[in-house]
């Protein structure tokens, strides 16, 4: 954002967003989301004191650009980047999260598991990022233990967690909702525990036969999001990896348990949205959010995906963007974007680029269909260039002008077609957007008709 009349970006706050909205005071940061998402400020303040939208903004990310994730803005959509012990270091972590955000994605979650330093890999994805940037704790915590589950301690948590709060990671994926109570409601499931962090935590809890340590420690770990204001990205470790298993038991019990998470961190002032599924059939999808909003008092709700069927491996950005696009019709806030690769492997930075803007597709989507104040102006803007046949305004205001640009010049690249009234489609003699009806025209049509139409009535009285 280089507007020049963009308000301050950042400013100096006692507490976290939420406990200066609940005083009635309003920060740089909501100014600055005021004026981004063109709301008034004080609709802006008053949605983050009651929990319905969060501004994630960790004190120590300087170069952030406040945002806001909440059902009264538009619909957001997430990427997500890191490293994996087979793949990938920092400057292709880094070259994912520029590819991210030059196609718009409004967070970045780094993910790493391992190929590299993670905590210098954080810091650089901070330090160049502009977008919040999410983590899940629990992926470093057990980098700690050199992967052996068994060795984890409470202690181990907190150290992580506090240590990527002090870099500046702005949300974190707490991992708090999965009970040890829970764990024997996944027995009928086809893919059972489909989470990462849920996967070590069970396997943490069915080892000790003790509860989640997330759990007995929420407290400490809300003092830590507290001082640096980091928001709660409350995990969905039970979250569906298939259709047969949506809204089943198991999920739901779960996510009763993040509502009262939810309104323990609220008790505190301190910021949280809500993860959800996961792999949903499209006639669910509704109840889900509903669902979601009645147990965890509308706090926003941030879903992966979801994927509506799961037998086009190689294409779930398309599976998951048709969920997506029903999810954010239905109120979710943000949308957690997949890639190509899911199931199937590491993506790299084309791959994120594919599944961003199939994201994209998706929350627009979502925005034209709850009727957000002027999200369908650029539709009519590119819908009015392609009449005029005006490519290249066209390709600017594509989501993708470069993919756009390449496909339209596969076939005629020459600069005369910029100004051409075909395309490679129709050629120069079908083309129906070149029969143009000018107004005059219309008028001696509707003349005619209406003549026509009062003779006919005639006739039919006579008779």
């Amino acid at each position: 954002m280089n507007n020049p009349s963009a308000p301050t970006r950042r400013g100096a706050y006692r507490g976290t967003q939420m406990h200066c909205a609940r005083k009635g005071d309003i920060t740089e940061e909501m100014r600055y989301v005021a004026w981004r998402e063109g709301l008034p400020v004080e609709l802006v303040r008053s949605e983050v004191a009651r929990g319905r939208a969060i501004i994630p903004a960790n004190k120590n990310h300087t170069n952030l650009e406040p945002m806001m994730i909440g059902i009264a803005s538009k619909c957001k959509v997430n990427a997500n980047i890191g490293a994996s012990p087979n793949s990938s270091e920092v400057n292709e972590e880094l070259e994912k999260l520029n590819m991210a955000i030059k196609y718009g994605a409004d967070t970045v979650m780094d993910l790493s598991t391992g190929g590299g330093e993670l905590d210098s890999i954080r810091q650089a994805i901070i330090g160049a990022s502009p977008v919040p940037i999410g983590t899940v704790p629990v992926y470093q915590t057990l980098e700690r233990v050199h992967g052996n589950v068994e060795d984890l301690t409470a202690e181990d948590f907190l150290h992580v967690i506090e240590k990527q709060a002090q870099q500046g990671v702005d949300y974190q994926t707490i991992h708090a909702g999965i009970l040890i109570e829970h764990l024997p409601l996944v027995r009928n499931r086809i893919t059972g525990i489909v989470s990462r962090g849920g996967g070590i935590l069970a396997k943490w809890m069915l080892h000790h036969h003790k509860q989640n340590p997330l759990y007995t420690h929420f407290d400490q770990i809300i003092e830590i999001f507290k001082k640096y204001d980091v928001s709660f990205s409350l995990g969905d470790s039970l979250r569906p990896g298939c259709t047969h298993d949506a809204s089943d038991e198991a999920q739901l019990a779960e996510l009763k348990t993040l509502g009262q998470l939810t309104r323990r961190a609220w008790e505190h002032d301190v910021q949280v949205m809500v993860e959800g599924p996961g792999h949903v059939p499209m006639d669910q999808i509704e109840f889900n959010v509903r669902k979601q909003m009645e147990e965890c008092s509308e706090a926003p709700f941030y879903v992966l995906g979801p994927l509506v069927t799961d037998i086009a491996p190689g294409y779930d950005h398309i599976t998951s963007a048709i969920g997506a696009a029903m999810a954010g019709w239905y109120g979710t806030a943000m949308l957690c974007y997949v890639t190509p690769k899911e199931h199937l492997g590491l993506p790299n930075a084309e791959d994120v680029r594919n599944g961003l803007i199939a994201y994209k597709i998706a929350a627009h989507a979502a925005d034209i269909a709850r009727h957000r104040p002027g999200a369908r102006d650029r539709d009519d803007e590119l819908s009015t260039a392609r009449y005029n046949f005006d490519w290249n305004r066209q390709f600017e205001l594509s989501l993708d002008p470069d993919r756009a640009r390449e496909y339209h010049d596969e076939t005629l690249p020459a600069d005369i077609y910029k100004t051409a009234e075909f395309c490679s489609m129709c050629g120069p003699k079908f083309c129906p957007m070149q029969t143009k009806v000018d107004a005059d025209a219309l008028t001696e049509l509707e003349k005619f008709l209406a003549k026509d139409a009062s003779s006919s009535s005639r006739e039919t009285v006579n008779s």
